[in-house]
């Protein structure tokens, strides 16, 4: 019989959200959430350089200047911004994409599936790479 999956609850943190402060590679997604660090989390995540962070955004309509606030904040350690928009195909509007681009940040935006594939490997390889995830069934 195979061990049932230990669920952990990320440390709270500054603000009172659940952050894992280290960088880790996501293990597996779907159900809502995410497996990563020996941990499960239920809900969308920033993967940034300061770790890994519950995210509010629930879908696409969620994805503002606000939200992305983390990102910004962190700028000047990221190199790659990768956007997993669910199981949707997304254009980012011209208005957030140009705040990235002022900020020296190149952004990749695709399915959550696709874009962890690629933060895991960029991740592996040390690249300054951060991600957004956001949670598909």
């Amino acid at each position: 019989a195979r061990a049932a999956e230990r669920r952990v609850t990320m440390v709270a943190a500054a603000g009172d959200r659940p952050h894992l402060p280290r960088r880790v590679p996501i293990e597996g997604y779907g159900k809502g959430g995410f497996r990563f660090g020996g941990m499960s989390h239920r809900g969308s995540l920033l993967c940034l350089p300061s770790g890994v962070w519950a995210w509010p955004a629930t879908g696409v309509a969620d994805i503002n200047e606000t939200a992305l606030t983390p990102v910004f904040d962190e700028a000047a350690d990221i190199g790659l911004f990768l956007l997993g928009a669910g199981g949707e195909r997304w254009a980012m509007p011209d208005t957030l994409f140009d705040r990235f681009r002022a900020l020296k940040i190149n952004v990749e935006v695709s399915r959550t599936g696709t874009a962890i594939s690629t933060y895991n490997i960029l991740l592996g390889e040390g690249r300054r790479v951060a991600a957004g995830f956001i949670a598909v069934d």
